[in-house]
């Protein structure tokens, strides 16, 4: 099972400010503990100082992450407040046919109501559902699952 765990990174901060990234590492011990194999693409780990990067090396990064995300059975999209980046890749995600779970408060925000399959609004709920659910439920790759917008799966 491959995740790609999108998220917050720059948020509305003005600048190269960054969001504290510490939710990554939470998810990240919640699915390892449930799911010891899992591959887990987190576009900020070897990305740390991206907003730095000159415009050819930002583009082909942002490019090397769709990809990534493409390619994922599922994508994990944590939302405390808004984020330009991972409202663009939670839509190619659902474009691609990659089931999205989100971890937001945003519950009337259209890309969290419309894009996600299920959303949690926290951290905690989101490891509680972990702990009593199967995430591989979410998705089948061999029945070429593909959704429209809007639809759950």
């Amino acid at each position: 099972m491959k995740i790609f765990l999108g998220g917050i990174i720059q948020g509305s901060n003005v600048g190269s400010e960054i969001c504290n990234q510490n939710y990554r590492e939470q998810i990240k011990n919640i699915l390892r503990k449930k799911y010891p194999d899992v591959e887990i693409f987190d576009p900020f780990e070897d990305h740390r100082h991206s907003v730095n990067y000159d415009d050819a090396q930002a583009r082909r990064t942002f490019s090397m992450h769709l990809d990534e995300l493409k390619s994922s059975d599922l994508m994990i999209a944590y939302l405390p407040q808004a984020s330009l980046g991972t409202a663009i890749e939670m839509w190619e995600a659902c474009r691609n046919g990659v089931p999205i779970v989100s971890i937001s408060p945003l519950t009337t925000n259209w890309i969290v109501r419309f894009l996600t399959d299920k959303n949690f609004e926290t951290i905690d709920s989101f490891e509680i559902f972990v702990i009593k659910n199967d995430l591989r439920k979410l998705f089948n790759r061999d029945q070429g699952h593909y959704r429209k917008i809007g639809e759950k799966v």
